[in-house]
């Protein structure tokens, strides 16, 4: 079956003497991998170099018994050239990347988180609050890919949350604070970093990134997004590090 779709590329490798093989999360059927025969010896044979976060047009032929297609045509659509001249802005993208490939699994459609990755890196190039940036695409790609948090109430007895509580890894949520909890460890969680994940949920994209963040909003977010991430992937992102 021949497939056409807007594709944003994940990662690539060299394959053999003359061949790439790399991964798209496109816009209608997900994560595909497939391989460009003779894009190194021949570059013009295609639109494109295959580097990291562009946009391509691709054109590929579906096998039906295995998980690397041959891709037949790949056009550069976008480059984001402000975000590679930037190392942070660069690093952020990748953290992106990388955090897509992780969570969605091979070839299922996403068209919300697509649109959320091609808003994200579009943004990524003007913003100056890259920190805000990330933590909103972190809270929006955890409810679009089913991950999310469970933050509307307590994990333990059920009750909604009124004021500062407990955020617990294992249980994947809050404690409220008239909750036994055998757990060790316990972060304490502020009502205003509750009410910003809610709110970035609920927001559409553009608003959300009006949104303010106080400094210790900004650091529970920090660590519990990630420290959440890497705890129930159970697969630690490599480019956090550089954020």
């Amino acid at each position: 079956m021949i497939l056409k779709t807007e594709a944003i590329v994940l990662k690539s490798f060299d394959f053999r003497e003359t061949s790439r093989i790399a991964t798209f999360f496109t816009k209608d059927y997900g994560k595909v991998k497939g391989v460009l025969k003779g894009i190194r010896k021949d570059p013009r044979k295609f639109g494109s170099y295959l580097d990291k976060f562009s946009v391509n047009d691709i054109v590929y032929y579906q096998y039906l018994r295995s998980d690397l297609h041959l891709i037949s045509q790949c056009d550069l659509k976008a480059y984001f050239f402000a975000v590679r001249e930037d190392y942070r802005r660069n690093m952020a993208a990748q953290y992106a990347l990388e955090l897509i490939d992780v969570i969605m699994p091979a070839e299922e459609p996403g068209r919300k988180i697509y649109q959320l990755l091609l808003d994200y890196l579009g943004a990524l190039g003007s913003i100056r609050d890259i920190d805000k940036l990330v933590h909103v695409f972190q809270v929006k790609i955890l409810l679009l890919s089913g991950f999310r948090p469970h933050i509307d109430a307590c994990v333990k007895c059920r009750k909604k949350v009124e004021g500062n509580a407990y955020f617990s890894l294992r249980s994947g949520g809050l404690v409220c604070v008239q909750c036994p909890s055998p757990e060790s460890v316990l972060t304490p969680i502020s009502k205003g970093t509750i009410a910003t994940i809610l709110h970035i949920e609920q927001t559409p994209w553009e608003k959300s990134l009006r949104l303010g963040l106080t400094r210790t909003v900004r650091k529970e977010l920090k660590y519990i997004l990630n420290k959440f991430l890497v705890y129930h992937l159970e697969k630690k992102i490599k480019t956090e590090a550089y954020l």
